[in-house]
């Protein structure tokens, strides 16, 4: 954490203020987390803080403090346009390119306030007046942690350990992926150590799913596919499929991983059907040096991180999955 960005940051929050702070599209655990401990922070400084979201989260996410009072954009398009209007600040929090917000996107360019970056994702875009961008960096909210640890560290109460845990577990994949350093523990230690209730954190996001979230893994897991001598694995879910199990947003996170549980597989991929939407979402984990990013980018209009992307394709599902297994096989060179 550069010592002149915090100083810069400061000045721009020397004064109250109405604060608009966004997550991106689908925010997940980190994107929420971030945004509510930020804001939180911001409103314990004496501003005026509105947290407004693209769309809608998961159920598993709706118990984390301060998660209430979200202004969802699809919900109450009209009051969440008119913080943007209204806000002296914006704060783009886990994204770094502001597609990633769909029609908010409009509003926040459009907005004369000064726009501030706190990210941890690789080639951000040039948006902001202030970038924080780490990605070396495991989580936003690991981020966010430094952040506050370095201005205020007696600002960290409970709730705000809670959404910054709860961040910081998520998008390391419950501390197992290569970007969780002995950093990130001590972080995961203060937190705990202020409030953060870790073992119900954990039930609350792995141990509340739905019957029909459990018949949706199973018939994912039917469609695992292994491509012959390549340590790569897809899965798929198909409209019909999601129809049959109720779906609800958030059903599908972490399905991608199953694959990568398997001995010696390096890349997994899951293709998940939207026909209201005429696509196909995908999501890449990798292992080792295998550049799931760069590969998502390469073939399918996508990015993220180096072992965790996402891409999307609008063929449908059995071209798209012709068109993965051409792709693996073009660059099985690039699997140790």
């Amino acid at each position: 954490m550069e010592i002149q960005q915090l100083k810069s940051l400061q000045t721009f929050l020397e004064n109250p203020l109405q604060i608009a702070v966004i997550p991106h599209q689908n925010p997940d655990g980190d994107a929420l987390g971030s945004c509510l401990a930020w804001a939180a922070f911001l409103t314990q400084k004496g501003h005026t803080v509105s947290v407004v979201s693209p769309n809608d989260y998961p159920d598993f996410l709706n118990w984390m403090p301060g998660q209430e009072n979200i202004i969802r954009h699809t919900e109450t398009t009209e009051k969440a346009e008119t913080i943007i209007k209204e806000a002296n600040l914006i704060f783009t929090l886990d994204f770094n390119d502001l597609v990633r917000i769909d029609e908010l996107a409009t509003a926040v360019a459009e907005s004369t306030a000064p726009k501030i970056m706190i990210d941890h994702h690789q080639n951000p875009k040039n948006y902001a007046d202030l970038t924080i961008s780490y990605p070396n960096i495991g989580s936003t909210c690991e981020l966010v942690y430094h952040l506050i640890n370095n201005w205020q560290p007696t600002a960290i109460d409970s709730a705000i350990a809670t959404c910054l845990y709860t961040g910081i577990m998520t998008d390391t994949g419950s501390f197992r992926f290569p970007t969780t350093t002995a950093t990130t523990h001590r972080a995961i230690a203060h937190l705990m150590d202020c409030g953060a209730p870790h073992s119900n954190i954990h039930q609350n996001i792995h141990d509340s799913y739905t019957f029909d979230r459990v018949r949706l893994l199973g018939m994912g897991l039917t469609h695992l596919t292994q491509l012959d001598d390549i340590p790569a694995v897809y899965l798929s879910l198909s409209q019909e499929e999601l129809n049959n199990c109720n779906y609800q947003k958030g059903d599908t996170e972490g399905f991608v991983n199953y694959g990568l549980r398997l001995k010696g597989i390096q890349l997994a991929v899951i293709m998940i059907e939207n026909q209201k939407e005429g696509k196909i979402k995908m999501s890449f984990r990798s292992k080792g040096s295998f550049p799931a990013h760069t590969f998502a980018e390469t073939f399918f209009k996508g990015g993220g991180h180096k072992n965790a992307a996402g891409g999307v394709s609008w063929d449908n599902l059995e071209e798209t999955k012709d068109r993965l297994v051409s792709a693996i096989q073009h660059w099985k060179d690039r699997f140790e």
